[in-house]
């Protein structure tokens, strides 16, 4: 069966309150409450969307994430009371694509969630009619296959989330000029809700997928102060 939204949290009360709400807005959503619990629901379901606390009973959110990212691309999106800029930074570094912090008001999520499940909407439309074009970034070293939602470096598959993909593709879609951080959370995310502490996480994992030496990436190039300029390097080989 597929939900629009999986909540997994060791506070009974508080996920099964946010699940009821957001089901009274038509967002299919199921709580389960350990990791054990979620491994064996995601074996006979799928989400489109995860939310997923870092403290649960039966083990770590983290490990948790790290397993769900060996089969499952989908964005998930870390809620914890714990509010420390290193749990941040791990949680969006091992495949997180977001951080809310607890507590959290239920329509501020909602708005979020809703807006995410509509850009993942957006995302097939878009890849569906991508398979009639041939617009797909490739120089030879970096290729992106838009259809597949894949990126890839000397022919071996990159270790990025669904965020990561879409935000690389917009880079390379817009190359060899400025990109503001505001076009990017707007055009990317399409919220209010992102911060710049994590679009640099991003960028910072992008990079190191990418680039042949993150500590002078010739790709993705920072421009101090307002933005990024995607540089291309021979697309067509």
């Amino acid at each position: 069966m597929r939900y629009d939204c999986l909540i997994i949290d060791d506070e009974k009360m508080l996920a099964d309150n946010t699940c009821e709400y957001f089901n009274m807005f038509d967002i299919k959503t199921k709580a389960v409450y350990g990791k054990s619990e979620a491994m064996d629901f995601l074996k006979d379901n799928d989400a489109s969307l995860i939310l997923l606390d870092i403290n649960l009973g039966d083990g770590s959110g983290f490990e948790l994430c790290k397993l769900i990212r060996e089969t499952i691309n989908v964005p998930i999106l870390f809620v914890s009371a714990r509010n420390t800029d290193d749990d941040k930074i791990l949680a969006l570094n091992i495949g997180g694509d977001d951080y809310i912090e607890k507590p959290y008001s239920l329509g501020v999520l909602l708005a979020k969630v809703k807006v995410i499940l509509k850009r993942m909407a957006g995302t097939v439309v878009a890849g569906e009619a991508a398979k009639e074009q041939s617009g797909d970034y490739d120089d030879g070293h970096l290729k992106i296959d838009s259809v597949n939602r894949a990126v890839l470096v000397d022919g071996k598959v990159c270790k990025l989330t669904a965020i990561e993909v879409r935000l690389l593709t917009y880079m390379t879609e817009n190359k060899n000029r400025l990109i503001t951080k505001q076009e990017l959370f707007d055009n990317v995310w399409n919220d209010r809700f992102t911060t710049d502490g994590t679009l640099n996480v991003h960028i910072r994992k992008i990079r190191e997928e990418i680039e042949p030496d993150v500590n002078n990436p010739s790709y993705i190039v920072t421009v101090w102060k307002e933005g990024y300029r995607f540089v291309c390097m021979n697309e067509g080989k």
